[in-house]
Formats: structure tokens, C-alpha cells, sequence
């Protein structure tokens, strides 16, 4: 049976006994030393001998593996860029990562049904991962979700229950409920499997890895892999340096950035307002403090952006770099562009920034400069 362990007070505990720790705060899994690996599995489970499950049928063994994409027109600030684009993963975004992981050890546990509390690319994941495998999904999503957003939920065929009340307190809610198996944002096996992408970036590098990492955040789970991956490798000797990390948020909905401002320990919930960026709009974020630890032992920080920078930075990554990314993930490379106005990264470091879904799943509207001409007068349009 397999350990996890509170980051904070130490306390062990068997998994799946405990989710979270008795003092409150996210449990992850101890997996020993970890070492590059030799296997040629594709995706994240080439590093399947640090993971607490073997990869899944279906779609969830296509998760992980993305690109590290060197952008050299993104280049700003003087920075040399990289791009890790996570929307290539199956249902277009990191989740994938914990879900294939969650979905895997559920089969190997003889679960049939597993589920989420999610508004977007979490529960298409979760629902896209259960049916590679053949289980079962229940998908809990908010009373007033967009229609357009759950018909994509849908496509997969999951269980939906649309729930009214507070969001934060439905989180919470069903990790009480019996007969489901909930793998939700903070969950060690969404953790652990989201840790994967810092493995294939530091791998990428060799043990020379980049000055700065900087994502973008919400709950704080994919932060918490990042580190957690950091802490095993520089463990093991495999990495020279811990890269700084670096959390983006939405002005509108920034409690971790606030927290960390004003130099406190704890993340305290906020009133969040309405942002484009509304996948990662969480007001009341359940890996917050561990994200604070986070960014502080790697000597990061945390930033909030606009959503007219936000805008800008979708439109600067498609025109120059062709990228097409969801507003949550173009706040990583706003926040980069803010970063370096603020003299926290500067001219000559190694960055990358983490793009965490595509945005084709997105609807928008683009000014659209088009000309119209006849066949005969093709040949002088241009």
C-alpha cells in the first residue's frame, strides 16, 4: 500500500485512508529516490517507476509527453523563451495528467466510478479518462455552468449533477460522499500525476535546468507537483538548481497573489470577480498554502495580471508564436511580461512558461481584416 505524506506537519498516512491531512492541509505521495528513466513508454509514463499506478486503457495512456517549444519571436525582455505546450495533451490541457493517474490506480483498485467537482477542463478530462478505462464518471459542476462549456463536458458521456450553492463548499462536500471516487484539484493522485511535467522540462535541460518556471495558478495543484517533482530530483542529485517558480493569476480572483504579498503563511479566501480567465478564477484556492510554500522555498513569486493583458497575450502568442491558447493559460505569459517589468526575471535567464490548455475550445471574437476579390483580380491582391 502505497504512503502520502502533509508536506506542513510530516504526518504519514496508508493511501487511500486519507485525502487530507488531519491538520487540514493536501496530502502527496513519497515515492522514494527517482532516476531518469530507461523505459521508452510514451507520455508521463515514461517516468511510471515514480508514479503510484501503470498506465490506463484508453485515452489516459496518451497523457504527458507535450512539447518544449523554443520561441524565440516570444522572446521578450530580453529572456530566452521556452513554450511547454500543454494543450496538447488529449482533451487539451494539463489535467489530463492527473486524471490518466487517477483513472489508472482507480481500475487497479477495483473502483468503477470515479468523479470531480470542476467547471471546465478537469471534468472533461476526468469524463474523457473514465471512459478510455471503462468506468464510470460523475462530473459535479456549478447550477449556472455556460451551456457551451457543458456540452463539452458532455461529449464524453459522464454523470452530470449541477449543483446548486456555494462552489468552494461543493468541493468540500464531496470529498464526504460515498460510492464515487473523488479525484479533484489538491487529490495526491492528481498531484502526483501533474508532477510529470516538471520531470519532462528538467529531463529536457539535463541537470542545467531553466532559471524560472512560471505558470499559471488556481488551486495551486499543478504548482504543487512542479515542486514536488523539484524536491525528488534535486534529492536525487539529478537537477544542479531548483528553478524559481512563479505563480499568474487574474487580477479579478488573485488570493494566492495577495497572500503572498502581504507575506503571509495562509492563503484566505476573497470575494473573486468576473475575469476572462474564469477556469482559474478560485476565490478560496485548497492547495493555496501549499503553493505559498512553494513559491517561497524556490525563491519565486506571484503575480496578478489584467484581463486586457491577459488579451494581449493571447494575441501576441498566436500572431507570433501561433499559439492558440485558452485565456487561463495566456495569463502565464502575461504574467512573465509583468514579471520582467518588475526586475523579478531579467535580460539573459532561461524561462518557461507553461501553457496549460489549447484554446480551441474556446469561443471568441477576432477583429477580421479580410478583403474580398474576384478570381481575375487574384493575381494583383497582394
Amino acid at each position: 500500500m502505497s504512503t502520502v505524506r502533509c508536506y506542513d506537519c510530516g504526518r504519514s498516512f496508508a493511501f487511500p485512508e486519507r485525502k487530507r491531512c488531519e491538520c487540514g492541509e493536501p496530502l502527496w505521495f513519497d515515492h522514494g529516490e527517482v532516476a531518469w528513466p530507461d523505459r521508452r513508454d510514451p507520455g508521463m509514463w515514461r517516468y511510471a517507476d515514480s508514479l503510484p499506478a501503470a498506465a490506463p486503457a484508453g485515452v489516459g495512456a496518451a497523457a504527458g509527453g507535450t512539447p518544449l517549444v523554443r520561441a524565440p519571436r516570444l522572446d521578450t525582455g530580453g529572456v530566452e523563451l521556452y513554450l511547454k505546450d500543454e494543450g496538447q495533451n488529449p482533451t487539451g490541457s494539463f489535467k489530463d495528467r492527473g486524471s490518466a493517474l487517477a483513472v489508472a490506480s482507480a481500475r487497479e483498485r477495483g473502483i468503477d466510478r470515479v468523479g470531480t467537482v470542476s467547471h471546465g477542463n478537469m471534468a472533461m478530462s476526468t469524463a474523457a479518462c473514465a471512459a478510455g478505462a471503462g468506468l464510470e464518471c460523475t462530473v459535479c459542476v456549478p447550477a449556472d455552468i455556460p451551456e457551451e462549456r457543458l456540452a463539452h463536458i458532455a461529449r464524453y458521456g459522464p454523470e452530470i449533477l449541477r449543483v446548486e450553492g456555494e462552489y468552494g463548499r461543493l468541493y468540500e462536500r464531496s470529498l464526504e460522499l460515498e460510492g464515487v471516487d473523488f479525484v479533484n484539484s489538491d487529490t495526491p493522485l492528481r498531484v502526483a500525476g501533474q508532477k510529470t511535467v516538471a520531470y519532462e522540462i528538467c529531463e529536457a535541460f539535463a541537470s542545467d535546468v531553466p532559471d524560472a518556471i512560471v505558470l499559471p495558478v488556481s488551486s495551486g495543484g499543478q504548482l504543487s507537483g512542479i515542486w514536488k517533482a523539484i524536491l525528488e530530483l534535486r534529492a536525487a542529485g539529478l537537477i544542479d538548481e531548483r528553478p524559481r517558480l512563479y505563480a499568474s493569476q487574474a487580477s479579478a480572483c488573485d488570493p494566492i497573489v495577495r497572500a503572498f504579498g502581504a507575506d503571509r503563511r495562509e492563503v484566505s479566501p476573497i470575494e473573486g470577480g468576473e475575469t476572462i480567465a474564469y477556469s482559474i478564477a478560485n476565490a478560496d484556492p485548497p492547495s493555496g498554502n501549499r503553493a505559498l510554500a512553494a513559491l517561497r522555498d524556490t525563491d519565486g513569486g506571484a503575480v496578478s495580471v489584467s484581463d486586457d493583458a491577459i488579451r494581449a497575450a493571447q494575441r501576441r502568442l498566436a500572431r507570433k508564436g501561433g499559439f492558440r491558447v485558452e485565456a487561463s493559460s495566456a495569463v502565464a505569459y502575461a504574467g512573465l511580461e509583468r514579471l520582467l517589468e518588475r526586475g523579478e526575471i531579467g535580460s539573459g535567464e532561461r524561462v518557461v512558461v507553461i501553457l496549460t490548455g489549447s484554446g480551441f475550445k474556446e469561443s471568441d471574437s477576432v477583429s477580421i481584416n479580410a478583403k474580398r476579390v474576384t478570381l481575375d483580380a487574384l493575381t494583383g491582391a497582394f
